[in-house]
């Protein structure tokens, strides 16, 4: 896998790491602990970082009981909405709710918030995806950004999957290739933006 460095033009987007992704969840990603390292190694690297948060009402759309595929999960202000322990929030900049209403999907940082818009305002042109779960608000947000103009890195070690499928975590990083996403280790992610400004 090819080697990045990071540069001050860069941001990382962390999605998703909450309680009811990780094991014992209402949706829980099984190696979903896994990624708590990786993350860790590329916290406080960055010009910006955001986390990525469900933050679903009651009756979300994407809720079994209102017609959708999964679980109720990640409910606004609940123990499963909140980020996971091994999180370290300090090193974020901003947190990013998606899915704040019933009929969004919550998928993609990109959808219904001013992510980009922010991104724009901080001279933001490449973000390095990563968090829970590969095969859907990873990849949503990765082509979500990729479409609005933004360059993409995806830290496939920092990200874990669902895999409803057995292939489903291959076939999302194949499809974030194709579109124009560059896929690495956390390992070979070099340098500091930080370091380099002061």
């Amino acid at each position: 896998m090819p080697e990045v460095t990071i540069r001050p033009d860069d941001a990382l987007i962390v999605v998703d790491v909450q309680n009811d992704f990780l094991p014992g969840g209402a949706l829980a990603v099984s190696e979903g602990k896994r990624i708590f390292a990786p993350i860790a190694s590329l916290l406080g690297r960055f010009t910006r970082t955001y986390a990525t948060r469900d933050w679903h009402p009651t009756d979300h759309s994407s809720f079994s009981e209102s017609g959708g595929p999964w679980p109720v999960h990640c409910v606004r202000d609940s123990h499963g909405a909140a980020f996971g322990d091994g999180f370290d929030l300090a090193q974020v900049d901003r947190v990013v709710d998606k899915g704040i209403d019933r009929v969004t999907d919550g998928y993609s940082a990109f959808a219904g918030t001013n992510l980009a818009e922010d991104l724009r305002e901080h001279a933001i042109r490449r973000v390095f995806v990563c968090g829970l779960a590969t095969d859907y608000c990873v990849k949503m947000t990765a082509l979500d950004a990729l479409s609005a103009g933004f360059q993409v890195v995806v830290v496939r070690d920092a990200c874990a999957a669902v895999n409803v499928n057995e292939s489903d975590e291959a076939g999302a990083l194949e499809g974030m290739q194709r579109s124009g996403a560059i896929v690495v280790e956390s390992a070979d992610v070099r340098g500091s933006a930080k370091e380099r400004a002061a």
